[in-house]
């Protein structure tokens, strides 16, 4: 017979009782030790470990406003808008659930876009964490999926000309493009059909999706341990019972870390909720509180700032750009060519490069800068193999990836800044300057990563 386990709570109890109940049932205490109190994390983690567990706290708060949303809004193109005003004016705190969830969103993208940021600071992409690295790109897709179906449901004007734009993008796709738009909307328009699959998308199949990537993702994280500033690997140095000799339980010191930087974000997070709402008209926009109209185009359509700088991208490819393109597709391919051994490889880059070229020339700009707009986002998803410096924290890198990271910086704000601005021939030209600085961070970071200098890595963890 198998051997009684012993009870992890006093029994003399009825709570320590009804606790022995559940670990009979249920690792309830197993799965506490393992993944809260025992998890032994790097104890010099400073304050940009605070996002992850933010980003988690942001998703808390948008399930559980959206869900008393969903319990007044109209998913119908002829009451939506009205719902929401109902839900503004009429049900009793309706507005703050409102706000909290429009905040939440930006909020949301805000610790999302830190916590990404993290991992290029101190090497979190790179291995043994390349799966949740992975697992956290394929959460920020269906994030940015999330808010585009999201942003249809208020039934406002930029809500409705936004998704619009969007959709007919899909329309640019070659022979399958017209399908495909119509497949999304549900019609040849944007209409009833559009906003109900798009309410189902938002709150049922990509909420789903996102929860069960964010267990994975923490799954992934807590088999290979987190990283820390130093980007060097606790688990090399252990004691006599196994525990790491540069870690500390992540409770109670890492709990109560978090809760205080929980506290500060509620704090501001409060703050742009009851005084700054829709932050100038970046998180509310102005025409988003007039009724989608059909037969009325804003005269200036821009998605929300968290989408801004792929859509820079998006309207920074016209023809005038095809060619550089072109030349800086070449160098690749040539430096690609001098790099790799196999013969065949070189083979297969040059007939690629040769191709893309071509295609540069006799497809239209529209079709590239929907290619380039889907590649800005999907390349994050190969940095843990493009990444190929012998250090893996910027305390220990050299100036080449220092000044690489602070342009790609500077470059995504510069776009980000232009997406909301109607374009000009200059904003265009500054725009095309900050897709280059953009896909050149990426695309060169095989070489630079590996030409650049570093200090040598210490063995143990120290401040």
């Amino acid at each position: 017979m198998a051997e009684a386990k012993a009870p992890a709570y006093d029994s003399s109890t009825w709570f320590g009782r009804t606790l022995n109940w559940i670990d009979d049932r249920f690792p309830m205490t197993v799965l506490w030790k393992t993944q809260v109190a025992e998890y032994y994390a790097p104890k010099t983690m400073n304050f940009w470990y605070f996002f992850g567990s933010l980003a988690l706290l942001a998703l808390v708060i948008q399930i559980v406003t959206g869900i008393f949303l969903t319990m007044h809004y109209k998913p119908d193109a002829d009451q939506a808008f009205a719902s929401v005003e109902y839900i503004m004016r009429e049900v009793p705190w309706g507005w703050l659930i409102r706000y909290m969830h429009s905040t939440g969103a930006s909020a949301f993208f805000i610790v999302v876009y830190l916590h990404m940021f993290r991992a290029l600071l101190y090497g979190s992409h790179r291995k043994p964490r390349e799966l949740t690295w992975i697992f956290g790109c394929l959460i920020f897709l269906c994030l940015m999926a999330e808010a585009f179906f999201g942003y249809l449901l208020p039934w406002g004007q930029m809500s409705y000309w936004g998704a619009q734009v969007i959709v007919n993008l899909f329309g640019a796709i070659p022979l399958i493009g017209e399908d495909l738009a119509i497949w999304i909307r549900g019609d040849y328009v944007i209409s009833d059909a559009t906003l109900n699959r798009f309410f189902a998308m938002h709150v049922i199949a990509i909420p789903l999706v996102l929860v069960g990537l964010i267990v994975a993702h923490l799954i992934a994280l807590h088999e290979t341990g987190s990283n820390n500033p130093q980007g060097i690997e606790i688990k090399n140095h252990k004691d006599e019972n196994g525990i790491p000799l540069d870690g500390i339980p992540f409770h109670p010191y890492y709990t109560v870390k978090d809760i205080f930087g929980a506290m500060v974000f509620l704090l501001v997070f409060a703050i742009i909720m009851f005084f700054a709402p829709e932050m100038g008209g970046y998180f509310l926009e102005y025409n988003n509180f007039i009724p989608a109209d059909p037969l009325k185009t804003p005269a200036h359509i821009a998605p929300v700032w968290y989408f801004t700088p792929y859509y820079s991208i998006l309207r920074a490819t016209t023809d005038s750009i095809m060619p550089v393109m072109a030349f800086a597709v070449a160098a690749l391919a040539v430096m690609t060519i001098l790099r790799v051994r196999s013969a065949r490889l070189k083979g297969a880059v040059a007939v690629g490069a040769l191709v893309v070229i071509a295609g540069f020339f006799t497809l239209d700009a529209k079709v590239w800068g929907v290619v380039f707009m889907g590649v800005s986002v999907l390349i994050f998803l190969a940095l843990p193999w493009l990444d190929q410096a012998p250090v893996k924290s910027i305390r220990y890198r050299g100036p080449l990836y220092k000044t690489a990271l602070a342009l790609f910086v500077v470059a995504f704000a510069v776009l980000g800044y232009l997406g909301v601005l109607a374009p000009t021939p200059g904003r265009t030209l500054v725009a095309q300057i900050g897709m280059l600085v953009y896909f050149a961070f990426f695309f060169l970071m095989p070489w630079y990563s590996r030409w650049d200098s570093h200090k040598p890595v210490p063995e143990r963890v120290s401040k």
